[in-house]
């Protein structure tokens, strides 16, 4: 059974071998503990100047990711491994409990709580916690998503637009790792406070990703969380083997595509049913028909029909058939060269 931890000061970090931990927050109203899971691994061949941090369940009701590092955490051999690994299961425990986005202990997304608070709400201690005692364990961070039942995605890894070439070469390098249909770089005005942002900001090499949606556990999701964080784990030397194909040989490589700007994020314009008339990934033109918003209060009356903006590709489509004004309905993402992503 993991070891339980109330003092973060008292995790030997740099023990040899495989170690399982329940490391406990204190709860703000009430006597007892969010027990955080965290898997701790120094490979037994040596160092390495490359460690992996990665983390699921950031969101609670998101599956891949969790299924995904879980299985890291009893797979991983140290035995056949160099350098340092982190793994974080269920980041915001307490929504992953609950099957929510947000922690129901304090109502707040674990993904806008970072750099967090040692004395905030129990969110923000979870991730001031990350940022002081588990950032520092590695230069590689992985954050796996999925649409929970916010949106719906082709399977996507993701970064922000980051100044430093260095850091971006090779950011783009690992986003490719994971053989995705489609690399996204998103816009970073979009919100603040992301465990992908804290890392960037500290020159960290960091890929988000969206593998699945709907708080179902896709089969395909679950393969690119484990073999997508395997090949990283390869590319950097920490386990043997060669990177490997997880679509056809005959697959081209992903398409980079850019939702940099925030009027890529076309909000819904009115309540109504949703009826989307392509599907994720497609590439459309500007003008090109998305979908038609429903009005049942005339039913006689036609759909309002909703258009894309831009040319480029759907990168996420709402996924309930009833969203409501002002959440986002769609993205597109214009087709990047990767010439100038490494301008």
């Amino acid at each position: 059974m993991p070891e339980t931890i109330f003092d973060p000061a008292h995790i030997d970090w740099d023990r040899p071998g495989k170690h399982h931990y329940n490391v406990a927050f204190h709860l703000d109203g009430t006597w007892g503990y969010s027990l955080v899971p965290l898997t701790v691994i120094n490979g037994h061949r040596g160092t390495n100047p490359n460690g992996i941090l990665i983390f699921g369940g950031t969101h609670g009701n998101e599956y891949e990711g969790q299924i995904g590092v879980k299985r890291l955490c009893a797979d991983l051999d140290p035995a056949e491994m160099s350098g340092h690994v982190v793994l974080m299961p269920r980041l915001s425990e307490s929504a992953c409990v609950a099957n929510q986005r947000e922690s129901p202990l304090d109502g707040v997304n674990m993904n806008r709580a970072f750099p967090g608070n040692p004395r905030g709400s129990i969110s923000y201690r979870i991730s001031n916690f990350v940022k002081r005692f588990v950032f520092p364990r590695g230069r590689v961070v992985i954050d796996i998503h999925s649409g929970g039942k916010e949106g719906a995605f082709p399977i996507v890894t993701s970064f922000h637009p980051i100044p430093s070439r260095a850091q971006r070469e090779e950011t783009a390098r690992v986003a490719a790792l994971f053989d995705p249909p489609f690399i996204m770089i998103y816009a970073s005005t979009m919100a603040s406070g992301l465990l992908t942002d804290e890392a960037e900001a500290e020159g960290k090499i960091t890929i988000g990703s969206e593998f699945g949606g709907g708080e179902t556990t896709s089969t395909v999701g679950v393969r690119y969380a484990y073999e997508g964080t395997l090949n990283v784990l390869r590319h950097y030397g920490l386990v043997d083997g060669p990177v490997r194909r997880l679509r056809a040989e005959d697959a081209g490589p992903p398409v980079i595509v850019s939702a940099e700007n925030l009027d890529d994020y076309r909000p819904c314009p009115a309540d109504g049913v949703w009826e989307p008339v392509v599907d994720l990934g497609a590439r459309v033109e500007a003008g090109a028909l998305i979908g038609r918003l429903h009005d049942f209060s005339d039913h006689g009356a036609p759909a309002r029909e909703i258009r894309a903006h831009a040319a480029g590709f759907v990168l996420m489509m709402h996924l309930s058939a009833r969203p409501r004004r002002g959440q986002t309905l769609f993205v597109i993402g214009r087709e990047t060269p990767l010439e100038r992503l490494l301008a």
